[in-house]
């Protein structure tokens, strides 16, 4: 019963938080955050422990695979400008995979946090299943880790496309690529409802940066730890 009961409470609070972010538009509103926030709250007054709540989750994780393979078919239908615009593509993608790790770096090495931190933040732009693994190589702390993608992604998701409208970058291919590379899956849910030009590129662009920092970041860090 707790497994159902928590798999139509996420449902329902989502449905209502989408609902509410089209009444009052704004980044606190956004969907993801909203909803987490909401979740959280309701869970904690039904003393629902993550233990308890986990079985939901591993249920509705699951179904995101076809939602995931689902975002082929706009990426097909959008093959011809994919190869139109295949360079500026590549080299966004490489710029702003080693952006994101470097960033990371400077902000770690800046606060001097450990290097548990440091470790947990070079992967933040990359979708939870990938940095676990790139996690495990690095001999991160998997638990942070997972905790520095969602909230990257949650704040790519709530300030991403206001940033990219105030420096005035509207071309949906250059918006798609730029929240997919950084903010990841969660990005590109956002993306997606921006148009399908968007919602495509924002996909395509998650799959390949997460190839790139799986293949960067071990060398990375063994140059600076």
């Amino acid at each position: 019963m707790i497994t159902l009961y928590s798999i139509l409470l996420t449902v329902a609070v989502y449905l209502s938080a989408r609902y509410f972010t089209k009444k009052y538009p704004s980044p606190l509103t956004s969907p993801v955050f909203l909803s987490t926030v909401i979740i959280i709250i309701i869970l904690k007054i039904s003393k629902i422990s993550y233990p308890d709540y986990k079985q939901a989750k591993i249920i509705m994780t699951y179904l995101l695979g076809p939602a995931t393979v689902s975002l082929a078919v706009p990426i097909y239908k959008n093959r011809d400008l994919f190869i139109k615009y295949i360079w500026a593509a590549v080299s966004g993608l490489f710029i702003g995979s080693i952006s994101t790790i470097a960033s990371a770096l400077f902000i770690a090495k800046g606060l001097h946090l450990s290097k548990i931190y440091l470790l947990g933040m070079t992967v933040k732009s990359v979708t939870v299943p990938v940095a676990t693994e790139i996690g495990g190589i690095i001999h991160g702390n998997i638990s942070l880790i997972a905790a520095f993608v969602i909230i990257t992604g949650m704040i790519g998701a709530m300030f991403g496309a206001k940033l990219l409208s105030w420096f005035k970058i509207d071309h949906p291919f250059a918006r798609g690529l730029s929240i997919g590379t950084i903010a990841h899956g969660i990005g590109t849910a956002e993306a997606v409802k921006e148009g399908e030009i968007q919602g495509a590129v924002s996909g395509a662009a998650m799959g390949i940066a997460a190839v790139l920092t799986s293949i960067i970041v071990p060398y990375i860090i063994n140059f600076i730890t």
